[in-house]
């Protein structure tokens, strides 16, 4: 595993105090909580932990993405989610002391802030009024697996492809939602496990969205050429 990069403690701990856990609280709540806070750098392809494992800590992306998934009977990879930076995860395993539901891997060089699970509830027990907005992160977190899943189970994949680009697009990007294009680092085999279907099937859509100028597909990167008339192929039902 990469060695952690020379970015202050400080400035990580700036952004885990951003993340969407944590802004809700008062100053002194968060800085007694975010102290505790452990930052690891985690390299592309890294294994940060494996469906199955225990849940002692919960994490906090600072940079880059980590993946989400799980792997199907058949041995494929289902792709929950993307997260990108912000983003907490693992606090399911964390809260109920039980084993990972998923694996999460660095999608890319990535830095993460990690809180154990013993400072977690002893903050909680001193700051019960942090319990609304773990609940609400928890209650978010369901309301996006309960979409995923009937995206794919009801949803033709165009829409589903649309759909999946612009949340990427959204999170990773937010500051070019006003931009005439918004260029994504993603494979399109990841792409394909996270809107469940073949790397071949999600290509040939993407080139029919490439010679309609919707998308440019550049090696690794896709750009979101014309969001409006993609927005409007997400919207189909």
């Amino acid at each position: 595993m990469a060695p952690p990069r020379r970015n202050s403690l400080e400035e990580a701990r700036r952004l885990l105090a951003d993340c969407m856990l944590f802004r809700g609280l008062v100053e002194n709540e968060r800085d007694a909580l975010v102290a505790r806070a452990r930052i690891r750098h985690f390299a592309a392809g890294d294994n940060i932990f494996l469906m199955g494992s225990p849940g002692d800590s919960m994490m906090a992306v600072l940079s880059g993405q980590i993946r989400i998934s799980v792997p199907s009977p058949e041995g494929r990879e289902i792709v929950l989610a993307i997260l990108q930076k912000g983003e907490v995860f693992g606090e399911i395993a964390l809260l109920d002391g039980k084993e990972r539901t998923a694996d999460a891997r660095a999608m890319t060089a990535s830095d993460l802030a990690i809180l154990e699970r013993r400072d977690v509830f002893a903050f909680l027990e001193r700051q019960p009024n942090a319990w609304p907005r773990l609940v609400e992160v928890l209650c978010e977190r369901l309301r996006a697996t309960d979409q995923h899943i009937a995206e794919v189970a009801l949803l033709q994949l165009p829409v589903r492809l649309a759909k999946a680009l612009l949340r990427i697009a959204d999170a990773e990007a937010p500051a070019a939602l006003g931009q005439p294009a918004v260029k994504l680092q993603l494979s399109q085999r990841e792409l394909g496990n996270l809107v469940g279907a073949a790397r071949e099937t999600v290509n040939k859509c993407l080139r029919e969205w490439q010679r309609s100028g919707l998308v440019r597909i550049e090696g690794t990167s896709i750009t979101i050429a014309d969001r409006a008339t993609l927005q409007g192929v997400a919207e189909q039902t």
